[in-house]
């Protein structure tokens, strides 16, 4: 995405000359400019991010990580959700993945049937050792969510729960290879509330004004967090694998690494929750399996997902574009790539504002701020 190249410069040249009885005057104005044009010279370069949003459109402080999210009663937004996915067996011999998109949850649930903000619900199910677990999860894991007793009340005890109910419920179904395992991430949507939840390498990134926010983080048994919870439970890691055997650290199934149903392992089914409250900076949404983050970073990825949406403003073609662009980079692993949006329209295009200092000097008098920058050097 290229920046707009117009600059104006600190100073705009006119035509004229300057006389002995202005010349103290000039000078003086070329000291302040001199002064002011140095202090910004020092500055150092920000994150464009930060700029790119005129000045009278800030409701809310800039910080360095971005913008601040306004609270639930400073803003009328209210989100669309629309949705396009992609997925490719990509080099490898089979499919494993699985994913499903669900845009008007109203419709398929009875106990949020009476509700007036929207809903939604989207997962990416990365399988390994065969198609059971991840099919498995596929199918049944928003069938938990919604029977959990804590559900629409407390959506975060309620994915908790959903996530075990279903590495449970695979270990009982005596027709599938109970040996099989998925990684699994989630997003459910309520109104302006959307709730992510993962276990395992699959990851969500928020389009924010052309920023990528993870909102989940990538379970790796060398992570210092999982290495501690996996040596404390008496796992071993052996080369960057769980016991030798598995490149993460979170999944549903793989019970022939599993104790008894309810005790603690190494290998956890138990999902991290981020919450996040969506507002008109929120673009769109990528999730996607560890195929196409192996050979794309999550900026590249949200930089090129929105100038796709710019360009035609669908999310399942840029999402067969950010496939596509995996298998360009010889991606190892089967692709699943879901893109949200969150309104009907096109994202906003970014102009970075003029800059405010304004300063009319004569060819004569730039002559003399050379010299006054010269010797002040």
């Amino acid at each position: 995405m290229a920046a707009c190249s117009d600059f104006s410069p600190p100073f705009a040249i006119v035509e004229g000359g300057y006389s002995k009885e202005n010349t103290s005057a000039v000078k003086d104005e070329l000291l302040d400019g001199s002064n002011e044009l140095k202090k910004t010279i020092d500055k150092p370069l920000r994150d464009l991010s930060a700029a790119v949003v005129a000045d009278t459109d800030l409701d809310s402080e800039i910080t360095k990580k971005g913008f601040q999210q306004p609270s639930k009663g400073q803003s009328n937004f209210e989100p669309v959700f629309r949705s396009g996915s992609c997925a490719e067996k990509g080099p490898k011999q089979y499919m494993e993945d699985e994913h499903i998109c669900i845009d008007d949850l109203l419709i398929h649930v009875d106990e949020i049937a009476g509700s007036t903000s929207p809903a939604a619900f989207y997962g990416v199910f990365d399988g390994h050792g065969g198609t059971d677990a991840a099919l498995f999860v596929r199918n049944n894991i928003l069938k938990f969510i919604i029977e959990d007793p804590c559900f629409p009340m407390c959506l975060e005890k309620a994915l908790k729960n959903a996530f075990l109910k279903a590495d449970y419920a695979f270990a009982d179904d005596s027709s599938i290879d109970i040996s099989s395992g998925t990684t699994a991430l989630t997003a459910l949507m309520f109104g302006r509330t959307m709730i992510v939840a993962n276990a395992g390498d699959c990851r969500a990134v928020l389009g924010k004004r052309g920023r990528a926010i993870e909102l989940s983080k990538d379970h790796k048994p060398n992570t210092a967090s999982e290495r501690h919870r996996i040596e404390k439970l008496g796992g071993v890691i052996y080369d960057g694998y769980l016991n030798g055997q598995l490149s993460i650290a979170r999944a549903l199934g793989d019970w022939h690494m599993k104790g008894p149903k309810g005790s603690a392992c190494p290998l956890s089914a138990e999902p991290e929750l981020q919450e996040a409250l969506l507002t008109e900076d929120d673009e769109f949404l990528i999730m996607g399996c560890d195929g196409l983050w192996d050979v794309m970073s999550s900026q590249c990825a949200v930089t090129m997902a929105r100038k796709e949406l710019l360009l035609h403003n669908d999310p399942e073609r840029c999402s067969r574009e950010l496939v596509r662009e995996a298998l360009k980079r010889n991606t190892c692993d089967n692709l699943t790539v879901i893109v949200i949006c969150f309104s009907p329209d096109p994202p906003p295009r970014i102009e970075i504002p003029p800059t405010r200092i304004c300063r009319s000097i004569s060819v004569e008098g730039l002559n003399l701020l050379k010299s006054v920058l010269e010797s002040n050097s």
